[in-house]
């Protein structure tokens, strides 16, 4: 299996429960397909560099995983297919060191992903 990261830009027009539910569906997508995901990074609404379809804003997602080609095509598809997505890229790391790259960039998501369940799990001791 080979090594991808895949970025996607939702609609800002969603809600956060809809952009939980394509998030998951993307998952689900690699994850049939005989896709290992390694890690995920969301990354938020955020302003893009020029409008795209009349919006503005994005909420972006980063996913890292391991898959065969098959997989990728499949994915890609489903982008094309799903309104709510605007924009994708999907990226293939071949070399020593792209995946050496690849798993930096994993462990950073694995960190971030690990800080804010740790910052959500205080906010709620402290409400209760």
């Amino acid at each position: 299996m080979r090594h991808y990261e895949t970025l996607f830009v939702l609609k800002p027009t969603l809600t956060e429960e809809e952009s939980k539910a394509k998030f998951e569906f993307i998952k689900d997508v690699i994850q049939n397909n005989g896709g290992e995901i390694v890690a995920t990074e969301d990354i938020g609404v955020r302003k893009l560099a020029y409008p795209i379809d009349k919006f503005e804003r994005g909420h972006y997602y980063i996913i890292y995983f391991k898959a065969p080609a098959q997989a990728v095509r499949e994915l890609e598809r489903i982008y094309r297919i799903t309104e709510d997505v605007i924009r994708f890229l999907t990226i293939k790391y071949e070399t020593k060191k792209d995946i050496q790259a690849w798993e930096k960039m994993v462990e950073r998501a694995k960190k971030l992903s690990g800080q804010s369940e740790a910052s959500q799990t205080k906010a709620q001791e402290s409400q209760a």
